[in-house]
């Protein structure tokens, strides 16, 4: 049991018994004032019956055998009986219940893979974009686990046959646990803070290549400074690739490509004015069927919009965000044209 719930449950029981204290006293001198002219309260004025009336008021389980007959006694019975269903449902379950709960179904949760892992891909952090990934190293055959300290995250994962494992990307424990001593490759796609912690912590681990997606700009050279190998920015990257389709529409290479496996680059490609593709919905133009690429992202009308829908148009002015090998990559920038 963890240190937060022993410490919920010892306060609980602290303001329990506090309360059963300062009830159980004014019961007795509620009641002492009564049986001076009520006959039979006054063998009530003990402290077991004190403690017996309170619990059972407080419970609201209310048995009826010893009770008030003025009203400053009844109007405490209400009192006890109202603040005991607030100290069960407002803060028996918030503080006791539900944590021990969430605890239960984390530590239900993998925090580790099979030894036998080795060669793969460790995705710190789940999004879209890695979502358009998972889909593509499934298709490549490429293993990998996903690091996410989200629990409802990772229980949707699992739902869904993918890798993965609970825990903070940023704990030796948790890369431990992924097999990072046997890892080709570390992806950080948390925040750009901890992409860098993420960074720092495995290199201090093993020689692991990692990669970092960048979300503000000005926060670079904080992760290269970190040690990241590569920092993949899609917003800029697809961004940057709009001035580069005015000034040179005829590139015979791919440029701008980023790779992070042996064979697998990302790149961003224009549509440009004469393209087959321009008019047609993802679904419809059959890139993945035809080329072998994923589309993990798309640019259009000023929005970056990361993995698409299949019902997405292509338009002049839209620029693909694109995961394959260089061969399969080729052929995507052939339809591009």
């Amino acid at each position: 049991m963890g240190m937060n719930i022993k410490r919920s449950i010892i306060t609980y029981s602290v303001i329990v018994l506090c309360l059963v204290v300062i009830y159980g006293s004014i019961f007795m001198l509620l009641m002492f004032r009564e049986g001076q002219h009520i006959p039979g309260q006054m063998d009530n004025v003990n402290p077991v019956t004190a403690i017996y009336w309170v619990i059972a008021t407080m419970t609201t389980v209310g048995y009826g055998d010893v009770y008030f007959v003025e009203g400053a006694g009844r109007l405490f019975s209400v009192v006890v009986a109202i603040s005991g269903v607030i100290l069960l449902f407002a803060l028996l379950f918030p503080l006791v219940i539900t944590p021990w709960i969430e605890s239960r179904v984390k530590a239900a949760l993998p925090t580790s893979v099979s030894p036998a892992l080795s060669d793969h891909l460790i995705i710190c952090g789940y999004s879209l974009l890695v979502e358009s990934l998972i889909e593509e190293l499934e298709h490549q055959r490429i293993p990998f686990v996903v690091v996410e300290d989200d629990s409802s995250v990772v229980r949707d994962l699992l739902e869904r046959g993918i890798l993965c494992i609970h825990g903070d990307p940023c704990d030796k424990n948790t890369l431990d646990g992924a097999n990072i001593q046997k890892a080709r490759v570390l992806i950080a796609n948390k925040s750009d803070e901890i992409d860098a912690d993420i960074v720092l912590t495995a290199r201090d681990m093993c020689e692991v290549k990692t990669i970092t997606i960048l979300e503000d700009l000005s926060k670079r050279k904080y992760l290269e400074y970190a040690g990241a190998d590569s920092v993949i920015a899609p917003k800029s990257m697809l961004g940057s690739f709009m001035g580069r389709k005015a000034a040179d529409p005829t590139v015979s290479h791919l440029v701008g490509a980023t790779k992070f496996l042996k064979d697998i680059e990302i790149i961003e490609f224009p549509i440009h004015p004469e393209s087959e593709l321009i008019g047609k919905s993802l679904k419809e133009s059959e890139i993945r069927k035809r080329t072998g690429c994923n589309i993990i992202g798309m640019w259009a009308s000023g929005e970056l919009s990361l993995n698409p829908k299949s019902t997405d148009i292509i338009r002049s002015n839209s620029i693909l965000l694109a995961v394959g090998t260089d061969e399969q990559l080729m052929a995507l920038k052939k339809l591009t044209r």
